[in-house]
């Protein structure tokens, strides 16, 4: 059996050599760098192009007062990320990046900085729009976040920790995800993805690998590996409309604190209640909805209207800007008794800190 001489490694290396000395591959040499590239590259590479003229670095400055003496302040910055998404100049970003900054800046990517005015800020769903006036801006397209499904591929881009215009990849790792904002109120519909997102990526695009944004990033879970959120597009749509019209989110309310409680298996039987949770009243603001309508401290509320209530979450759903001024009934427990209390909601109005 004849063997093959094999050659050693160091005069195959010295064969691979250019003439002028140093290493080259063939693909370099033959110029198929493109051939190389698989789709997934691809695609990413052409969803980057097409969104990152549009990500712009939000910069901000807070100016905090102190407690001991109003009249000394100093100055804070910040920084986070966001996407330009109409061609005169509207900004998304998230309510958490700009919330009381008093000097908002736009970095955009052909290193132009602009002044931002902030249209209208929505804590509720970490939401907030900007808008700054300049020509020549390039937007991204907007998505339709209902139309994704598990798996699909997903870019973000953003500043993580100030590094400009970071590409990162993943899939979506589930939909319909819940998240509790800053103010207490539940965020529905989140996207959970493992695009890697850190501090600054907040408040910059999710993108399809066709460059559609579908989603607004805005929270990790720090200990864990590869599980981020980002608001569907879908909501980022209604609630920037409404804050572009309006300057705000119009919402209602009753005026009261409560809190998720277990119901008495006895009052559940004898009512037929559908829940096994009501929500304890602990307090009433005075002259508000609630205080109007006869609703007393220790009261358990199971109902409103046609819908039974379980807990905070089921009412905030119900709170909406259509509910102000419309009569209402509020079913709840007092004692042994099950009582019909009729309740007005007003709108909502927080207070400016």
């Amino acid at each position: 059996m004849k063997r093959t001489k094999m050659k050693p490694a160091f005069q195959f290396l010295a064969e691979e050599k250019s003439n002028n000395g140093s290493f080259q591959s063939k693909s370099a040499e033959t110029g198929l760098d493109d051939d190389l590239l698989d789709a997934y590259s691809k695609a990413v590479i052409t969803a980057s192009e097409k969104i990152s003229p549009a990500v712009v670095r939000i910069v901000v400055q807070q100016t905090i007062r102190s407690r001991n003496n109003p009249r000394v302040s100093r100055d804070i910055p910040g920084s986070g990320s966001g996407f330009i998404f109409t061609p005169d100049g509207f900004i998304l970003t998230n309510s958490h990046v700009i919330h009381k900054a008093s000097r908002i800046e736009a970095h955009l990517s052909d290193g132009r900085q602009l002044q931002a005015d902030l249209i209208g800020d929505d804590p509720d769903t970490d939401l907030a729009v900007l808008r700054t006036n300049a020509p020549n801006l390039v937007h991204a397209k907007l998505g339709n976040s209902q139309a994704v499904k598990v798996g699909h591929l997903v870019i973000a881009i953003g500043n993580p920790f100030g590094f400009q215009y970071t590409v990162t990849t993943g899939v979506i790792s589930a939909l319909g995800r819940t998240l509790r904002s800053q103010s207490g109120r539940l965020m529905e519909n989140i996207i959970q993805t493992d695009a890697a997102l850190n501090p600054g990526n907040s408040g910059g695009p999710l993108v399809t690998s066709n460059g559609e944004v579908i989603g607004v990033n805005t929270a990790v879970i720090l200990p864990a590996q590869g599980i981020c959120f980002a608001i569907a597009i879908n909501t980022a749509k209604f609630v920037a409309a409404q804050l572009i019209k309006e300057g705000r989110i119009r919402r209602s309310y009753l005026g009261i604190t409560g809190q998720t409680v277990p119901l008495l298996r006895k009052f559940i039987r004898f009512y037929n209640l559908q829940k096994e949770n009501g929500i304890l009243v602990v307090s009433i603001e005075p002259h508000s909805p609630a205080g109007k309508s006869g609703l007393l401290e220790g009261d358990i509320i199971v109902g409103y209207d046609s819908q039974v209530i379980s807990g905070i979450d089921d009412l905030h759903r119900l709170l909406t800007h259509e509910q102000v001024g419309v009569k209402s009934t509020l079913t709840v427990i007092r004692g042994t008794h099950k009582l019909e209390l009729p309740m007005v909601p007003a709108e909502y109005n927080p207070r400016v800190e």
